[in-house]
């Protein structure tokens, strides 16, 4: 699964993201329809794996309800089921404490019990699926994400078939991966993804990267990737220490400097020039299965 020098690079295109708002790009994928069509198209450019949150269509606001994300899954599989579908798990672990008495939720809460931020999972069997091991101050409130509450989830995902894609936001979150992978919790060959650049968390650095993969455990393939204007410049240092790549609006909304990327579909032709002019070639979506063990889409119907 390791992304060996020589081998091909996989890029993951995160389409619309939780945080980004439609205040900041009038191009933000909203509805399901956008949301699918947005990912289309990001394949057609050279991502072989799309990362989907979803959201009310209505108001743009984060959604976790299970018919937005089978309204997308069901609309990319019927044009394109080689694509490698990876949904988020994240949402419903934010806590705020309440203003008055701060072991009570404020209203920007969300914290949900593990096995409801696995339904969705479960009902649609995606090929990948999110696994966030952080446990940090993120804004203006507290994600946590308990190793008991980590297991509960990363059991229903392999349950589901979903290959658990573990999001690792500081040092200390490897360290848990890598108790979790010794205690059998999760499996190798896995996959992993260093963010940096979430405040309090890695820093978007070259060495903080390079720090990372110091860290991470054998088995274990991966993609590094920025947020914000490092987006780029961390897909490039990703490719330069062997990882794979992401990029997409969850990320970042600029193309360059001042210019507001009119779709996701740019910013993968960008982050796939970027591969190119370095040395490397993108992977397909089904060699981006092999790479990762995962079932191609005559074998996954048959079972």
């Amino acid at each position: 699964m390791a992304n060996a020098a020589g081998s091909k690079t996989i890029l993951t295109c995160a389409v619309t993201g939780n945080l980004t708002t439609p205040e900041m790009t009038p191009h933000l994928p909203i509805t399901p329809e956008e949301i699918a069509n947005s990912a289309l198209e990001a394949a057609d450019a050279g991502a072989a794996i799309v990362h989907i949150h979803v959201r009310h269509p209505d108001t743009g606001a984060p959604s976790m309800e299970l018919a937005h994300y089978r309204d997308v899954v069901d609309r990319i599989r019927a044009r394109n089921e080689a694509l490698v579908i990876n949904l988020t798990t994240g949402p419903g672990g934010r806590f705020q404490p309440g203003a008055d008495d701060p072991a009570k939720p404020g209203p920007r809460t969300n914290f949900l019990h593990p096995l409801k931020r696995v339904t969705h999972v479960e009902a649609l069997s995606p090929d990948i699926a999110t696994l966030d091991l952080n446990t940090m101050t993120f804004g203006r409130e507290v994600v946590i994400n308990t190793p008991d509450s980590v297991t509960i989830m990363a059991e229903r995902l392999y349950a589901s078939g979903a290959l658990p894609e573990i999001e690792l936001f500081d040092s200390g979150d490897i360290q848990l991966c890598a108790d979790l992978l010794r205690a059998g919790t999760l499996r190798t060959p896995a996959l992993a993804s260093f963010v940096l650049g979430v405040k309090y968390g890695f820093p978007a650095t070259p060495a903080a990267m390079a720090f990372a993969k110091s860290l991470l455990p054998e088995g274990v393939a991966w993609t590094g990737f920025g947020v914000g204007r490092m987006a780029f410049p961390m897909l490039a240092q990703s490719f330069l220490l062997g990882g794979h790549v992401r990029i997409g609006m969850e990320d970042t909304v600029y193309l360059s400097k001042g210019r507001l990327a009119p779709s996701n579909a740019e910013l993968v032709a960008k982050a796939r020039l970027i591969v190119e002019q370095l040395g490397g070639e993108l992977a397909t979506s089904a060699e981006a299965r092999d790479m990762l063990g995962l079932a191609q889409p005559a074998r996954r119907a048959a079972e």
